[in-house]
């Protein structure tokens, strides 16, 4: 786990010897005491800087899809909208399927959603290819989203904290979710509750810059900063 950021049932069983109905328990067990996240056929780590896009979409995924569709239904037939990289925002990207909006992303896994879709207009950004983060990040993506203009940012984000606002593990990933936020009219933060309270190294904007939190927790403190909390229903 702590190589890799998850492990299968299976590999455990051989590995360790024993069963795996008792490895399910076990992780069940682990998960329970908050040391891991619990999947189909195995776990992750709750530590999502470690692992690759696949293992961070089987974190909170339940979640993660109730969040992107209460973000997509904000999202009015006819706008704007920059989707980030991310399994949230992937989420919130297959919510607004057959919906006549305009998409810029950085993404390739949200424009494949969307690349035989004849009501959308979708831009990608261009940039640096990240394979980790699946996203394209650098001067060249910020230099495209810089001539955008849209009605709505929905950059993901590693960390979510009070005090501290929206922050992520790498430096190019901040800079581009911070243009993102500077070529739109509003910014919508998509973030399951394993992201509250905790702090990244790279800023990417204070909640004063941030319209919308959808979450699946009510979060009463960011709500008296002034931002619209809305809390997704599973």
């Amino acid at each position: 786990m702590q190589e890799k950021g998850r492990v299968e049932v299976l590999d455990l069983a051989r590995m360790m010897g024993v069963s795996e109905h008792t490895i399910r328990r076990d992780l069940l067990d682990l998960q329970a005491q908050g040391a891991l996240h619990k999947t189909h056929g195995g776990a992750v780590s709750l530590d999502t800087a470690r692992l690759d896009f696949a293992g961070r979409v089987d974190v909170m995924a339940d979640a993660k899809q109730a969040i992107g569709r209460a973000g997509a239904a904000l999202i009015e037939p006819g706008q704007t909208v920059i989707i980030d990289a991310g399994s949230t925002s992937l989420s919130l990207a297959r919510a607004l399927a057959v919906r006549p909006v305009t998409v810029i992303t950085n993404s390739l896994d949200v424009a494949a959603l969307f690349d035989r879709d004849p009501g959308v207009q979708l831009v990608l950004t261009g940039g640096t290819w990240h394979v980790q983060a699946r996203a394209l990040w650098g001067p060249a993506a910020r230099e495209m989203l810089q001539q955008c203009r849209a009605d709505w940012a929905v950059p993901g984000a590693c960390s979510v904290d009070l005090r501290m606002g929206i922050t992520v593990t790498d430096e190019a990933d901040a800079a581009t979710k911070r243009a993102m936020i500077g070529a739109a009219a509003r910014t919508m933060v998509l973030a399951d509750h394993s992201k509250q309270n905790n702090v990244s190294p790279f800023a990417v904007a204070q909640w004063r810059e941030a319209h919308t939190l959808v979450s699946d927790r009510a979060w009463p403190e960011v709500e008296a900063l002034g931002v619209q909390v809305v809390v997704a229903q599973d």
